[in-house]
């Protein structure tokens, strides 16, 4: 919503992205599914958190575990499952005694939390939740 008081500098802006999304056209059905499961998917609880994670040097499930405060073992190993079934993370096994299990970030993970990074940029210039509410 703009206020009353809104510059034009602030206006031509607003103007000018709605221009932007208007050029994308029309999304197709098929198009636009593909848009939601891929946002569900990068949206799941706890898929950013270990992928970061991974980013940030975790390999080994303890480590995951460590770094992802909250997640329980069960659904981490699920995560971790499910993050290796879509590309995002690759499973590394050594044959050693016992078996050594680690977890790297694929292309396809780093570019994803790459795309993300805007993401978080917007969240920390918007107002905190406790902000809005009070306001």
């Amino acid at each position: 919503m703009v206020s009353v008081d809104t510059d034009d500098a602030t206006v031509a802006m607003l103007d000018e992205r709605r221009a932007r999304l208007h050029d994308l056209g029309h999304i197709d059905e098929a198009e636009c599914r593909r848009f939601q499961t891929t946002v569900e998917f990068a949206g799941r609880k706890w898929n950013a958190a270990i992928l970061l994670a991974g980013v940030r040097g975790a390999r080994r499930f303890s480590e995951y575990r460590d770094a992802v405060a909250g997640i329980s073992d069960r659904l981490l190993a699920a995560r971790l499952k499910e993050l290796e079934v879509e590309g995002i993370l690759e499973r590394h096994v050594r044959a050693t005694t016992p078996v050594t299990i680690t977890y790297t970030p694929s292309t396809a993970g780093l570019q994803l939390i790459e795309l993300l990074q805007p993401l978080v940029e917007w969240g920390r210039a918007r107002p905190a939740e406790t902000e809005r509410s009070a306001g």
